[in-house]
């Protein structure tokens, strides 16, 4: 990687985190709605969005080059389904008050990565690297024995976020065009549950206040515009770099269910988060010292 594009990595990566760090926000104020039926919303509009960017970028060879290589929109489905599930256990862990479980699954997500990189990227492990994997693994082993809970939430937001990032780096495919694909693939499912299945007070548009329907259209925004920098991310730097940049997000996610959204820190998530820390703080010394060696 040259220094230009590992600038614009860290650029990317610092704006989606950023965006996801504060998404929490936007989900708690239409938490009315049910977490499958938002995400249709993300799924559907997310799908027109990234119509209009394509458009406008001029970007459509590139979409007929992807759709000529059954590989890659074989993989991309693949893809779909992992973030789709991303999507709909985050929505659904902050409105049903696991905010924290969501942060710690962040939390734990830059440790997957460096383990995924070493299985099927070839990147090394330091010796610094193998502790800070072994510190993260005690810490959910403790919560087990000791409290007799996994932090499933936590686990599944990891390892589902985990490998959407290292198939989307194996898949070299530009951003947009990706998740135009994605969403393509998703979009029938979104598109008959939404019209045809689900049945809820806010199911149907035409009873919604236009200020609720304004916030559902918005969903592919917030959903579209942090992914793209990811994955454009994703594309510029080393797996293990990219979950360098995570801290962001969970951090604020975790300052926001304890300052404004009245969850509490019970004894049995502290364990798991100091460990977590512990982990996360080796890795950034680890990362640093690296880096003066190599200078």
């Amino acid at each position: 990687m040259d220094a230009n594009q590992t600038r614009q990595g860290i650029l990317f990566a610092l704006a989606a985190y950023f965006i996801w760090g504060i998404a929490p926000v936007y989900f708690k104020l239409i938490q009315q709605v049910p977490a499958d039926e938002i995400l249709t919303h993300r799924v559907i509009w997310s799908f027109l969005f990234m119509l209009v960017l394509i458009s406008l970028g001029r970007h459509w060879p590139k979409v007929r080059a992807a759709c000529r290589n059954p590989k890659k929109l074989l993989l991309l489905a693949v893809t779909a389904v992992l973030v789709g599930g991303n999507w709909l256990l985050f929505i659904w862990a902050v409105n049903n008050h696991h905010m924290l479980e969501a942060s710690l699954g962040y939390f734990i997500n830059p440790l997957v990565n460096i383990l995924l990189g070493m299985l099927f990227l070839g990147e090394r492990f330091r010796r610094m690297q193998w502790f800070a994997v072994a510190l993260a693994f005690t810490g959910v082993l403790v919560q087990l024995w000791q409290f007799g809970s996994l932090p499933i939430v936590a686990l599944g937001l990891a390892f589902s976020f985990a490998f959407y990032g290292l198939l989307r780096k194996k898949i070299a495919i530009d951003a947009q065009t990706g998740m135009l694909v994605e969403t393509l693939w998703l979009l029938p499912v979104a598109a008959i549950y939404l019209f045809l299945i689900a049945d809820s007070p806010t199911s149907q548009l035409s009873n919604n206040p236009w200020s609720l329907n304004l916030l559902l259209v918005a969903a592919g925004i917030i959903t579209t515009v942090p992914l793209l920098f990811f994955t454009a991310a994703a594309t510029r730097l080393r797996l293990s770099t990219l979950g360098f940049f995570q801290y962001l997000g969970p951090t604020m996610m975790l300052l926001l269910a304890t300052t404004f959204y009245g969850e509490t820190i019970g004894l049995d998530k502290l364990v798991t988060f100091g460990f977590i820390w512990a982990a996360l703080g080796l890795f950034t010394l680890d990362a640093l010292y690296t880096q003066r060696i190599l200078r």
